[in-house]
């Protein structure tokens, strides 16, 4: 699984029937440097299926190969990336978690 930050949307013409009317994202991959805010998003970007409504700028961890098509298991769905969670906050040090 990979934090990836979410750059924009894609709209296909065609679709594999199993995906038709699913949103589809463009995201970026992100270092420990970029979750921290130390540094920009890299060249890579990759294609995610989501089912969270995700928005531009959002942060998100991102399952990749096969185990993004598993929350579908028995009806596989074709995908590469599959938006898991939407990450509201990460925090890198345990100094920096909230109190309980």
């Amino acid at each position: 699984m990979r934090i990836v930050r979410v750059i924009g949307k894609l709209t296909l013409s065609r679709a594999h029937p199993s995906v038709v009317g699913a949103r589809w994202l463009i995201a970026v991959p992100l270092h420990l440097e970029d979750v921290a805010g130390a540094a920009a998003a890299g060249d890579e970007s990759l294609v995610v299926y989501d089912e969270l409504a995700a928005g531009e700028g959002m942060l998100l961890a991102v399952s990749e190969g096969a185990e993004a098509s598993a929350p579908f298991h028995p009806d596989s769905k074709p995908l590469d990336a599959y938006a898991a969670a939407i990450l509201d906050r990460v925090w890198l040090r345990p100094e920096d978690f909230p109190p309980a």
